[in-house]
């Protein structure tokens, strides 16, 4: 007997929702849907049930995406991690880097402390990492 995985599946609908919201045509469909109840409104002598009905759907609509797009968004950014992760692995970089997205926020300030401040780095030695050439 097999089984689908319901966190697979939510993560695959998650991701085909997360897609087809961020395209032009749903915007245009959104867009008419509410010019539609707008004009519908006269018609309708703007009853209360004219506006329940666009204040739920906007509601549960929302209320939905926010969960389908914070899931994408996880799994874009555990993906992003996982690729630095491995740049990290695989040059000369410091590999205690990798993995301090984990850390607790007060670790991860003092691991942030310990590395130099660009900003203070010695103006002739910024302006070669800027590209400039040294004027003679």
């Amino acid at each position: 007997m097999s089984r689908t995985n319901p966190s697979g599946s939510f993560s695959r609908i998650a991701s085909a929702l997360s897609e087809w919201s961020g395209r032009p045509m749903t915007f245009a469909l959104a867009l008419t849907l509410i010019l539609l109840w707008a004009i519908a409104g006269p018609f309708l002598g703007f009853s209360s049930v004219w506006q329940l009905v666009i204040n739920t759907l906007t509601t549960v609509v929302t209320f939905l995406m926010v969960f389908m797009l914070q899931n994408s968004q996880n799994r874009d950014g555990k993906a992003l991690q996982a690729k630095l992760d491995e740049l990290i692995r695989s040059s000369k970089a410091r590999n205690t880097f990798v993995g301090i997205e984990k850390l607790d926020e007060e670790t991860l300030h003092e691991v942030c402390a310990t590395l130099p401040d660009p900003t203070k780095a010695d103006s002739e030695a910024a302006m070669l990492d800027a590209g400039f050439a040294k004027s003679s």
